[in-house]
């Protein structure tokens, strides 16, 4: 039940998607005077390090967020963002890829590089106000929760922010509607059990009824299962039938034929090479900041074929 880690996937391109438009959101939402609630169902660690071992092992930030910024823009030939990109921003890069690569960079200095990758759970606190906004974060993993709890002590955020080792799904009910109204919600599990599908369905359904104005933001990986394949189906017909309002974004980053000796076997492709986010009630400036952004991501970050994006609502 507890297998899953992401520290072996932190920073890929499932992350760079997810944490890109998570950021667009959270830019315009704060924007607003009054106070915002953002609810994190599978928080996680909150907190990464690029260069451990678990990272090391399957180097997928190499080919995911660390290539964004070390990768080259296609006008200029320039570095696509610099370490500190909030004194170095390009022009040509897209608004909403340099709000995201500037999160990323507070975290980090040019002195290490990109040593560390913070997950949602501290991407949002560094987005949210103090003195107005709220962060619930539940993370039922065990060794995830105590690295959570740790990372957000020492934000010193007090009751801006709190944690608890729960089930999100289930948690979720005991907060809608919020206080003040306002909420986004972002429901990302590791899909490792089928049943998580499932969960994600029956838990938006929920949602809509207690607080059908909420935000709601989906991410799923795009393999081949029947249940990834419906699940943004499923979460389509409920917006439209509870007349509200939708975003789907995908990204697929290809492959590359597979290399082999000749007269050998060609080896089997595997991992993780595209996934999605679906999105209830987006911000409407969302995707218009995507149809932008994501070009130059699969710039970046695609290898071969399959590569692309889709926007549709």
């Amino acid at each position: 039940m507890f297998s899953y880690r992401h520290a072996f996937h932190a920073g890929n391109h499932a992350d760079v998607l997810k944490h890109l438009t998570l950021v667009a959101m959270l830019k315009y939402l704060t924007d607003k005077d009054s106070a915002l609630t953002v609810i994190d169902t599978h928080a996680g660690a909150g907190l990464y390090r690029l260069d451990g071992d678990m990272a090391r092992t399957s180097a997928e930030a190499t080919q995911g967020v660390q290539k964004l910024f070390l990768g080259s823009d296609l006008e200029q030939k320039q570095p696509l963002a610099q370490i500190n990109t909030a004194q170095a921003a390009i022009k040509s890069v897209a608004s909403a890829l340099q709000d995201y690569l500037d999160a990323l960079a507070s975290f980090n200095s040019n002195a290490t590089g990109q040593r560390v990758y913070p997950g949602s759970p501290l991407i949002i606190h560094s987005l949210l106000r103090p003195e107005a906004d709220k962060l619930k974060l539940f993370e039922l993993h065990p060794t995830d929760y105590r690295s959570l709890s740790g990372h957000v002590k020492q934000l010193d955020a007090g009751r801006m922010v709190t944690v608890d080792c729960a089930n999100g799904f289930e948690k979720l009910k005991t907060l809608l509607p919020p206080p003040n109204k306002r909420a986004l919600v972002l429901i990302d599990p590791s899909y490792e059990m089928k049943s998580d599908y499932g969960q994600v369905s029956a838990c938006i359904q929920d949602a809509l009824l207690r607080f059908p104005t909420g935000c709601y933001a989906v991410w799923y990986p795009i393999i081949p299962r029947p249940e990834a394949h419906s699940l943004p189906k499923k979460l389509k017909t409920m917006a439209v039938q509870a007349k509200r309002t939708w975003l789907q974004a995908t990204l697929n980053i290809g492959q590359e034929p597979p290399r082999h000796a000749p007269g050998e076997k060609p080896s089997k492709l595997v991992g993780l090479r595209a996934s999605g986010m679906f999105i209830i009630n987006p911000p409407h400036t969302l995707k218009a900041a995507l149809q932008e952004a994501l070009p130059q991501v699969v710039a970046q970050l695609g290898r071969g074929r399959g590569k692309g994006f889709t926007l549709m609502n």
